[in-house]
């Protein structure tokens, strides 16, 4: 890419950071549950694997912003993930498992938001190539999910630790390679941070975001194992995972035309209504094939929408001094905060009232984010001129 944007370094990192993600996100459940916890044993340790992202970015995104060292936040997060993951190895009972997981996502959630800052430092007034960049990431995550299907279905779920080990070092090894973007002399000047959080439109946005991420809590804690029961392989399990990434590496080529064309509203409104139809589906046809492929798709506009909307939106919200701060705050609210309820409330539920209900329930809380979204969010033309605002800043 033009202007000397270190294109393919920053999309290495994104590309380890994620195929990390497609290593947990499918797979730890399954990994869980043959070791003999139960369902709400598995809620919850996932639930901690996202709850970290409440605490730990925050944390690491006021040192940064205080040093503006992203870079050095990022990187010794990296080695202090691999590091502690290593504790996994040995297995454990309830409680080391706990403390393990709570250690290495601690710092692993630590390294994404500040990097997300770093990217976007990089690009500066071209913000709406990031989709360009974190494609690779969904490379990354397709890889891994894939792959480690084929290696389960031949060597057991016991592998999963040394093959997440791999992917830590080479996380390790990414962060050393990205630069250190300069900040724009223009993007110091802030608001208070404060006054940013309690504008309605903002707390509109997080609000909507959290009921989202809560929404995908029964599909991060349980929907390879949903998917196990109904007779699926770990491989099958692995491609229709990667289907859904797949989709979203094509929403991500085309996601720099969408923004301007449709503005944020109008596109996180669209995501939350398409999750909430992608769980229903997932919910009411599991054991048709066809069907599931069909919701896996909708992963485009889950996340991949969601995402890139969100990261604008966070962009523009929160400048200058507040940068790191806004990008953690985002990271731990939705993805922290809102996948932890959602995990934790799945595993509460799984064997009450059942699969299905549960999927059911999470496409309720996903129309709701759809309707605060709507309410809360700007029209094009408050967009556009907050969009003017943050770039003179």
């Amino acid at each position: 890419m033009a202007g000397g944007l270190p294109y393919w370094r920053l999309s290495a990192f994104y590309a380890c950071f994620f195929a990390v993600l497609g290593g947990l996100a499918p797979y730890l459940g399954p990994y869980l549950n043959a070791r003999g916890f139960s369902a709400a044993e598995i809620g919850q340790l996932i639930a901690i694997l996202h709850a970290t992202k409440i605490v730990a970015p925050n944390v690491w995104g006021l040192i940064a912003d205080r040093t503006g060292r992203r870079m050095t936040v990022v990187r010794f997060g990296a080695l202090a993930a691999l590091v502690s993951f290593a504790g996994l190895l040995p297995g454990g009972g309830f409680w080391w498992l706990a403390l393990v997981i709570a250690l290495f996502s601690f710092f692993w959630n630590a390294a994404l938001p500040q990097f997300e800052a770093n990217t976007m430092n990089h690009l500066g007034q071209g913000d709406h190539g990031y989709s360009r960049i974190r494609l690779w990431g969904s490379v990354g995550f397709i890889v891994s999910v894939v792959g480690f299907g084929e290696l389960i279905d031949r060597f057991g779920v016991t592998i999963l630790p040394w093959l997440l080990l791999v992917l830590f070092a080479g996380l390790w090894v990414s962060s050393q390679m990205a630069p250190e973007a300069r900040q724009a002399p223009g993007r110091q000047v802030s608001d208070p941070i404060l006054r940013v959080l309690f504008r309605p439109d903002v707390i509109g946005f997080f609000l909507a975001c959290f009921l989202l991420k809560a929404s995908h809590g029964p599909y991060y804690a349980f929907f390879s194992i949903y998917l196990e029961e109904t007779g699926y392989s770990s491989s099958m399990i692995g491609v229709l995972w990667a289907v859904g990434v797949v989709a979203e590496i094509v929403l991500f080529l085309v996601m720099h035309r969408l923004l301007p064309r449709f503005g944020a509203r109008v596109l996180m409104t669209a995501a939350m209504c398409l999750s909430a139809l992608r769980w229903v589906l997932i919910a009411l046809a599991p054991q048709l094939l066809p069907v599931l492929l069909f919701a896996q798709t909708l992963h485009a506009a889950s996340f991949g929408v969601y995402h890139a909307v969100g990261i604008a939106l966070v962009n523009r919200y929160f400048v200058g001094a507040n940068q790191g701060r806004g990008q953690a705050l985002y990271s731990s609210i939705t993805f922290g905060a809102g996948v932890a309820a959602g995990s934790l409330a799945s595993g509460l539920l799984w064997d009450v009232v059942g699969g299905s209900a549960t999927f059911y329930l999470g496409a309720l809380v996903a129309a709701l984010a759809g309707v605060v979204a709507v309410a809360s969010l700007p029209g094009r033309a408050a967009e556009e001129q907050q969009a003017v605002m943050a770039q003179g800043r």
